[in-house]
């Protein structure tokens, strides 16, 4: 064998051998390495106590996930005011129980949610490049028990806010809520929730599960401050010094998790979500993630300076 020949199949095995040990590290090591992500937005009406909300997101539960559904369970000694769940919860048809359970006593909290297709269509085996072409077809698995999760999730409190307005008060703080069906699978009819929400609270806060700009014009366009999504797991397999390579969905590159501004007001908060497909079980510099959203009194409205608004991000992890 030539020099050359050896250099190259060395090369070769080198390369397959790193392809080997970063797919063991994203699938074993990564997608287990649960994040807690603190975050500070300035959203609330001059003069509003500060509140502190949980944003969770795409758990994608399955019966036998105990290390999520133990790091779950600890989320509550965070003892948030609020708590805010932008869906796909459900990656199994026998997962509700283990989703209730892992909320535990977050479950006892002020809650307001939304779903996503993985909380009406369990998952199913994709070709990855389709993740590049946003306007692909659909393809639905067996549908999932989202009566069951959300009959739970309504007998301990929870508001579900799908294509409705509600309003609720938080340690002090008044909110003005709507939310919509998921974008993704098209479910969305924003004109259900559309109009000026109430002026005189200290909040206006609006939910989708998958952050598509056309429903996040209309929020912005209707004066709601905050907006919060969840759906493209942060890009989930990223790559260092670039971040995310797609978004499954039309929101752009940089808004694929954490904080943004969406037009002249309104802030979004897209968070990176928890879980994974059944099908695509691999995190890559995306670690899993809730986030504790510490809400402040906005400063007086004055020209667009920034993409964050003043938004400030830290990461801790919660074991």
């Amino acid at each position: 064998m030539s020099d050359t020949r050896k250099v190259l199949t060395r090369a070769a095995g080198g390369a397959a051998g790193a392809a080997v040990l970063g797919i063991g590290y994203a699938s074993l090591i990564e997608r287990n390495a649960f994040t807690l992500r603190e975050t500070t937005m300035p959203v609330l009406e001059p003069g509003a106590s500060t509140i502190r909300v949980l944003h969770i997101s795409d758990l994608h539960m399955t019966p036998g996930q105990r290390l999520k559904q133990n790091w779950l369970r600890e989320l509550d000694r965070l003892e948030p005011d609020l708590v805010v769940n932008t869906g796909d919860n459900l990656s199994h048809p026998k997962a509700v129980p283990a989703v209730v359970q892992a909320l535990g006593g977050l479950l006892a909290r002020p809650g307001l949610f939304v779903f996503g297709s993985n909380d009406y269509f369990a998952p199913v085996p994709k070709n990855p490049l389709k993740y590049f072409k946003k306007d692909h077809k659909r393809v639905l698995g067996d549908p999932l028990p989202w009566k069951d999760l959300r009959a739970a999730f309504t007998e301990r409190g929870w508001l579900d806010v799908t294509h409705v307005r509600r309003e609720l008060e938080v340690a002090g703080v008044r909110i003005a809520s709507a939310g919509v069906d998921d974008p993704h699978l098209k479910r969305d009819r924003y004109d259900t929730v559309a109009g000026v929400p109430n002026p005189l609270a200290d909040l206006r806060l609006g939910l989708t599960h998958s952050p598509e700009p056309r429903v996040l014009d209309q929020f912005a366009h209707d004066g709601y401050d905050l907006v919060l999504a969840g759906h493209t797991h942060g890009g989930q397999l990223c790559l260092p010094f670039y971040g995310a390579i797609v978004t499954n969905c039309n929101i752009d590159r940089s808004r694929v998790k954490g904080p943004s501004k969406w037009g002249a007001h309104t802030q979004l908060h897209v968070s990176a979500g928890i879980g994974t497909s059944p099908w695509a079980p691999a995190r890559f510099c995306c670690r899993p993630e809730a986030t504790l959203l510490t809400l402040i009194p906005a400063p007086p409205r004055k020209a667009d300076s920034g993409t964050n608004h003043g938004a400030s991000t830290s990461e801790a992890v919660v074991s």
